[in-house]
């Protein structure tokens, strides 16, 4: 599973849970579901997401990892 991935099932993961024990344990577990929704909403026009900093630190690879070296390969160097 690529990091990208990992971080919207971590997301989905979260909204679930919250959502869940804010309507059977205490409505302010609803806080941290409006939490993780604004932390979407900033990351999409920041393209700044704390999750895929852990999740790279920890040595996940995410979708575009790797073919930097694959494209640079072919010993084409835009320099022509």
């Amino acid at each position: 599973m690529t990091r990208e991935n990992m971080i919207r099932a971590i997301a989905g993961t979260f909204i679930l849970a919250s959502t869940a024990l804010g309507a059977f344990v205490n409505p302010w577990f609803l806080a941290f579901t409006a939490f993780v929704g604004l932390n979407l909403l900033q990351s999409a026009f920041t393209r700044w997401c704390l999750m895929e900093d852990i999740l790279k630190a920890l040595g996940v690879k995410g979708a575009c990892d790797g073919q930097e070296a694959a494209s640079t390969a072919g010993g084409v160097t835009g320099d022509e």
